[in-house]
């Protein structure tokens, strides 16, 4: 089936890859039997590819419910964000970001609950998804004279994708999605980056963040599908640590310009690195 060119991101997402898929597309086999996503984010890999058996993935339940809802109840959605669309200002962005605040918050549905992470994302200071250590919404509002709230073509496109039934979408512990892959799967790994410097540390996806322990730990990962012989691709920091610890596999340097982050003297070009494991 060739792929929909309406279907793109509808998350702005920290370490988001559209601006590095030429250097990541061609390392991904065409021909893969299953396309494994751990820590989709924004999902930009994913949905360039657009896979017809793909496994995606990730920690941020509020983020798997944004792609629950628009596989499930796109145009549900879509009237919501119009709601919220023809409210938007600097107080009704306050008054639904605090509603994570409320003791209630968890009773709110899922429908609910993807309009307002959708409608926070596209109107938040510079679409900086970042919660604090109590797992509340805390970025500042944005003030965009006329953000993109509502793009029912895009939902309702990635909405008729998601609904393929080679299309798994799981919320959880990234290595429970590695478990019983068979050889000919690919995975591509984008797990939050180690901070090149301890004030460059970026922890807000979700609660607790990822240590240099979760780091090896993934490491350990790595090694456990080279022994499968299930080729693999990862995305990580250009920093000497990470370096050290996949010395035994393939590194490879790219530029990337970074634009989203809380600190404006962050911003700009930027090395990263690739590592991989071909079969």
């Amino acid at each position: 089936m060739a792929k929909n060119s309406l279907i793109s991101p509808i998350l702005k997402w920290v370490g988001g890859k559209r601006q590095l898929l030429a250097d990541i597309l061609p390392r991904i086999p065409e021909n893969c039997s299953t396309y494994v996503e751990p820590f989709v984010g924004g999902g930009a890999v994913f949905f360039e590819l657009q896979p017809k058996k793909a496994i995606i993935n990730d920690l941020n339940a509020e983020l798997i419910n944004v792609y629950r809802v628009v596989r499930d109840f796109p145009e549900e959605l879509i009237k919501e964000l119009e709601h919220h669309a023809q409210r938007n200002d600097k107080d009704y962005f306050y008054k639904i970001r605090s509603m994570d605040r409320q003791l209630d918050y968890e009773q709110v549905n899922p429908i609910q609950r993807a309009a307002r992470i959708l409608y926070l994302n596209k109107t938040c200071y510079n679409g900086l998804y970042r919660v604090n250590s109590a797992g509340q919404f805390n970025t500042p509002y944005g003030k965009y004279k006329n953000p993109k709230i509502v793009d029912g073509a895009a939902i309702r496109a990635m909405s008729k994708y998601l609904n393929r039934k080679g299309i798994k979408i799981c919320q959880g512990d990234y290595k429970a999605v590695l478990k019983g892959l068979r050889k000919g799967a690919f995975v591509y790994f984008d797990p939050p980056y180690l901070p090149l410097s301890s004030s460059a540390s970026f922890t807000g996806y979700t609660q607790g963040g990822f240590t240099y322990k979760q780091q090896q730990e993934l490491k350990r990962e790595c090694d456990k599908l080279r022994k499968r012989g299930i080729a693999f691709l990862l995305s990580n920091s250009d920093c000497p640590e990470i370096r050290q610890l996949y010395s035994d596999y393939t590194i490879v340097t790219v530029k990337a310009k970074r634009n989203v982050n809380s600190n404006g003297s962050a911003r700009g070009e930027i090395n990263e690195v690739l590592i991989y494991y071909e079969e």
